[in-house]
């Protein structure tokens, strides 16, 4: 499929929300209880058996008080950049797409970070669904910190925030406040591909 052509690692969350956990003095069994999922799901998670939904990444990094940024973590798994600028050497504003920091997650969910580097003002996506793929546990509308910034590329992307329901194709974009329920799903054959952002309210919280 298109999300995995590129056939780079994907990073490993599991150690980072592990290290945070452990850092705070917080039990699994307790990070377990205040996210609502069971400890043997944060076990999985944290030994990076088992991806994470949307809704239980967001979750976990909430409750930590970490960043996506964080979770992403900063030291490259892949192959060394090379400069095509011919105007500079310095290829530091650039993210080439063989260097893309890159979290799978359940249901068929990949994101793409568009940053060189970490932001935490802002989490910038590239997100690919597979066909069936979808945001959240069950179907359960998510809700966090943020205004929310999407455009779909390629492929048909549903989408529900609030009461109402879109479909979205190539070249439509959607914005909303994150605190609103949410949740997005492909129901097609293809892969859906969207450049998504978003926009936090208050610098450090997910």
């Amino acid at each position: 499929m298109v999300a995995t052509e590129r056939n780079f690692e994907s990073s490993k969350v599991g150690s980072r929300l592990r290290q945070e956990r452990e850092r705070r003095g917080m039990s699994l069994r307790e990070l377990a209880r205040r996210v609502g999922v069971s400890p043997s799901l944060v076990s999985q998670i944290e030994l990076d058996r088992v991806n994470p939904s949307v809704s239980t990444l967001y979750a976990l990094v909430s409750e930590l008080g970490m960043t996506m940024s964080d979770v992403f973590g900063d030291v490259p798994q892949a192959a060394p950049r090379i400069n095509r600028s011919r105007d500079t050497d310095d290829d530091s504003l650039v993210t080439r797409p063989d260097t893309r920091r890159v979290i799978n997650l359940a249901s068929g969910v990949r994101w793409e970070r568009l940053t060189p580097g970490p932001d935490e003002r802002v989490d910038f996506l590239e997100v690919i669904y597979e066909p069936s793929g979808h945001s959240t546990d069950a179907r359960r509308p998510l809700r966090h910190d943020g205004h929310e910034y999407g455009l779909i590329t390629s492929g048909i992307l549903h989408a529900t925030v609030g009461f109402d329901t879109f479909e979205l194709v190539p070249g439509d974009s959607i914005a909303f406040d994150s605190s609103e329920p949410h949740l997005y799903w492909n129901d097609t054959g293809q892969d859906v591909h969207a450049v998504w952002a978003v926009v936090h309210g208050q610098p450090g919280l997910a």
